[in-house]
């Protein structure tokens, strides 16, 4: 079959009707054919057993087109026309028409069984309509041998879910029968034809049809885009590729959610209801459309589906349960981190990819973690990668496992790469912005195709996952200086939110509490002391989070009896930062009846030890002393 571009066969019918520069054209090839204008036309239809063979090639094509045929047919009945299918050579298959023409007709053989295309016949509606892949209208001397100058003819070609053209739908008649809306018509009647071949060619699939009108679902302008039962685009009609706005070839690397911005799971949940309504979706271009779905599964138990099969429950990685486990949970109290929670409970269960950005230890595999967590993919895994933590040599394998004997001191069996892991479930990119560059054009194919091909394989591999990267790093300033790559940059930042370090946070108070019903056992619990507390107020934590719950889980292992954590429980290198931010020094008022300088020296370290509650650093940083002097004037070595 012909392979006949679909921005072709959009052009309006105007443009064809009787087109000069069309005709011309036309006129050329039927010359080159070596056919003359005053030849008589072949007018030999196929012998019956080839007759048979091309109605049994073209079945399909046939039963979907006669009932369309008779519904045109009695809209044009009585104006001395008749209606035509060919195949896609251009072969007549099927004809209908008043009896009174039908005696003209004959004489050119407009008959099953003969072929009307331009090698055979010239410039004629089917013949050109197939040549130019478009809607054609050849009238009276248009036509290119002059048998033919009495008809008057408007083609239009039929188009299967590829593109290619399977047949022809033609009316043609009396060139006095002449009407400027037979066009239309016969235009009309082949997208009914095509709609309705698109929808019958998928029978293990999900059938969505929609428009941004919801009363034009049902109509000939609708879209029309079937997906595998695992949420994969396999094909859309002509409206569909319209309202989206892609061609067949880009849409082959979409998914269901790509394109409408929810899993397909969401359908199979709509449908689940007793009497479900029409679906309101957002197409990817942001424009919403209104939809209904036919569920045409091998399985008729479709909720068995999902956007990809689930792993099997012993290949599933499960994580350990954690109690910081939900946005709501995360959610303590800080303005920022509110409205931060709030858009990301608005993408929850879209698929749209998360980029976390902010300060080194702030919380952004724990956020991540709460994100699939409250997702629809909470059951399956959560797999992390750290970009920055694994050799550039190495992080390929990684990410994308490989095949026995891909390189040397490989597996035996291979390996199963992190993104295959997370089939099913979430991928967290940790520190995406140090992935190395050669890496992050494959990343961003396996984004677009939804396919991981192993190190070492030419099997590809379909995979469905969310993805969420993270980087403390600017990524624009990266991609400036060419060491990101910008098409990747924002395949990631569907949402991107950025973390408060948490010297910016005003829920200090709530983390510390949280922080220590981790670190303390259950039959021991720990409080922080009030002047502790305003210490930890005051720091600027450059270490965030990670620095702050290491304090504390050592600061409960010090404070033996469960009570409140003093400054006698701190590390000395936290005492040894915050200690400049307490008064310079502490007063030390020498006895009147103190002796020699030594033993002044050794009541000021004395009373400056008591004070500091025995810290020998902070002794040391309020005297502005060194802690080896501290120590010799205590005799405490």
């Amino acid at each position: 079959m012909r392979d006949i571009s679909y921005n072709r066969s959009n052009r309006s019918a105007e443009q064809f009707s009787c087109d000069p520069a069309v005709i011309e054209k036309s006129h050329q090839r039927s010359s080159a054919y070596g056919l003359g204008q005053h030849d008589k036309p072949d007018i030999m239809p196929l012998d019956r057993s080839s007759l048979s063979l091309l109605l049994e090639q073209n079945r399909v094509l046939h039963t979907h087109a006669l009932p369309v045929m008779e519904t045109l047919y009695e809209q044009i009945v009585n104006t001395h026309n008749m209606v035509i299918l060919t195949d896609a050579n251009g072969v007549i298959v099927h004809a209908l028409g008043d009896d009174d023409f039908l005696v003209k007709a004959n004489r050119v053989a407009l008959n099953p069984g003969v072929a009307w295309s331009e090698q055979s016949k010239g410039t004629n509606a089917i013949g050109t309509a197939i040549a130019e892949g478009a809607p054609t209208t050849v009238h009276a001397d248009a036509h290119y041998l002059s048998a033919n100058h009495f008809l008057t003819c408007s083609a239009a070609p039929i188009f299967d879910y590829r593109g290619n053209i399977l047949g022809v739908l033609d009316v043609s008649g009396d060139r006095g029968s002449y009407h400027k809306h037979t066009m239309a018509l016969v235009r009309m009647s082949a997208q009914m034809i095509e709609n309705q071949l698109f929808t019958a060619a998928f029978e293990n699939a999900v059938t969505l049809h929609f428009h941004s009108r919801p009363e034009f679902i049902g109509t000939l302008v609708e879209g029309i885009a079937c997906f595998t039962p695992g949420g994969r685009f396999l094909s859309a009609n002509r409206s569909a590729l319209f309202q989206l706005g892609l061609s067949q070839a880009a849409l082959q690397s979409h998914t269901f959610s790509s394109l409408f911005g929810l899993p397909l799971s969401t359908l199979f949940d709509h449908y689940r209801a007793a009497a479900p309504g029409l679906l309101s979706l957002c197409l990817h271009s942001g424009v919403k459309v209104y939809a209904r779905a036919e569920l045409r599964l091998a399985n008729s138990v479709f909720q068995h589906y999902s956007e990809q099969p689930p792993l099997p429950a012993a290949a599933a990685p499960k994580t350990a349960p954690r109690r910081l486990s939900s946005l709501r949970y995360l959610n303590t109290g800080d303005p920022h981190m509110a409205t931060l929670i709030g858009k990301l409970e608005k993408v929850a269960g879209r698929d749209i990819p998360v980029l976390i950005t902010g300060e080194t230890g702030t919380g952004k595999e724990l956020l991540a973690q709460a994100i699939h967590n409250d997702s629809p993919r909470k059951d399956n895994a959560f797999v992390a990668v750290n970009c920055a933590s694994i050799p550039e040599t190495l992080i390929e394998s990684e990410l994308f496992g490989y095949e026995e004997g891909a390189f040397t001191g490989a597996r035996k069996k291979g390996g199963k790469g992190k993104l295959l892991q997370a089939n099913g479930g979430t991928l967290f990119l940790d520190e995406i912005g140090d992935m190395p560059l050669g890496l992050q054009a494959r990343l961003l194919r396996v984004l677009q195709e939804r396919v991981v091909t192993p190190l070492g394989s030419t099997k590809a591999i379909p995979v469905n996952l969310a993805v969420i990267c993270a980087t403390n790093r600017n990524l624009r300033e990266l991609i400036a200086a060419n060491l990101f790559r910008e098409d990747l940059y924002y395949r990631l930042n569907g949402l991107v939110v950025k973390l408060p370090a948490l010297r910016e946070r005003s829920d200090l108070d709530v983390i510390v509490d949280r922080l220590l019903a981790e670190a303390g056992s259950e039959d021991r619990s720990c409080s922080v002391a009030p002047d502790i507390m305003d210490l930890f107020r005051r720091h600027s934590w450059p270490g965030n989070f990670r620095q702050l719950s290491n304090l504390l889980r050592t600061a409960v292992v010090m404070a033996e009896d469960g009570g409140l954590i003093r400054l006698e429980h701190l590390p000395d290198d936290f005492l040894e930062d915050v200690q400049p931010q307490q008064p310079a020094a502490i007063a030390v008022a020498p006895d009147s009846g103190a002796g020699s300088l030594e033993d002044l020296a050794q009541a000021a370290v004395r009373k400056a030890f008591a004070a500091s509650g025995g810290n020998v650093s902070a002794t040391a940083k309020a005297l502005g002393v060194s802690r080896n002097t501290v120590y010799r004037k205590l005799n405490l070595r």
